[in-house]
């Protein structure tokens, strides 16, 4: 396959970010510009010395940054900032995640979802202040995600599993367990408001949005495939949004090898035969919420 020069910008621009390290460092520790090093995230081609030096500091190897194989990212913000890129050209999503897929979610969720990322940030070592410019960078990318969904609407199939829908509605959007009981309930109320929306979504079945439930008991790493004009890409993901997130620990992997895909494709059609669809699924989820968020 050959080399995709806007790719090897992008990807270069997420690791920059997941980084820690600002352009302007960047640039100096590698004797370039931050001009060319912007030039390079959009697609200009560098020399390969150049890139051995961007992937030494990045802490990444040359193939990964060229593309070649599986690409593997340690850093949410890395992860989701290649998310949002590769949205961008996406015309059809495949979605296996938690109990909600976060570009259905509402504007409101954001504020909340805000709060509890910033909850899960643990005091000391390197939590603090940098934990909570890390949830701040991550947001950003979340909402660009987010825009440009409502504003180029791909379509989009998500798998939710029953369990997660009922631990979501009994917990609440909750960073982390020892909550106060009376946040807690604000946050229950919160993911029942959620909920409902997903319900409507499945009663209504608008143009481009599928949702089912499963009663499978999912992998705690989700997985998203997305159909570009010309190739498939899947991504798998340890990170989590929303109840109990993480966003700290774990290799978040983005490929486009054909076994890869498949295997993906094959378990998601699986799950989707086997899901409780439209009003069926709607009438599950308003049960579940009269009997978990009670």
């Amino acid at each position: 396959m050959p080399f995709r020069f806007d790719d090897i910008g992008n990807r270069l621009k997420a690791f920059r970010l997941g980084s820690g390290l600002s352009a302007d460092e960047i640039a100096a520790q590698i004797g370039i510009s931050r001009a060319a090093l912007y030039r390079y995230e959009k697609g200009e081609v560098a020399k390969i010395e150049t890139l051995d030096r961007m992937a030494t500091l990045l802490c990444v190897s040359v193939p990964t940054l060229l593309g070649v194989g599986v690409e593997y990212m340690a850093s949410a913000v890395s992860f989701f900032e290649r998310m949002r890129q590769i949205e961008e050209t996406a015309e059809h999503i495949i979605v296996s995640s938690g109990p909600v897929s976060y570009l259905l979610t509402s504007h409101k969720y954001d504020d909340y979802l805000e709060k509890v990322l910033s909850e899960s940030v643990p005091k000391g070592d390197d939590g603090g202040k940098p934990g909570l410019e890390t949830v701040a960078e991550l947001m950003n990318i979340l909402k660009q995600r987010k825009e440009a969904y409502r504003r180029r609407q791909p379509s989009i199939v998500t798998v939710i599993a029953a369990d997660e829908l009922r631990r979501f509605l009994r917990n609440g959007m909750v960073g982390k367990v020892d909550m106060p009981a009376r946040t807690r309930s604000k946050r229950r109320e919160r993911s029942v408001e959620e909920m409902e929306r997903v319900a409507k979504f499945m009663e209504d079945e608008p143009i481009g949005v599928q949702i089912g439930i499963v009663e499978d008991t999912l992998p705690r790493t989700s997985f998203q495939i997305f159909r570009q004009p010309d190739r498939l890409v899947l991504a798998v993901s340890p990170y989590r949004l929303g109840e109990n997130p993480n966003i700290r620990v774990g290799v978040g992997m983005i490929t486009s090898a054909p076994e890869a895909i498949e295997l993906h494709e094959q378990t998601a059609e699986n799950l989707w035969k086997r899901a409780l669809k439209g009003r069926d699924a709607a009438e599950f989820t308003r049960k579940a919420i009269k009997r978990y968020a009670a």
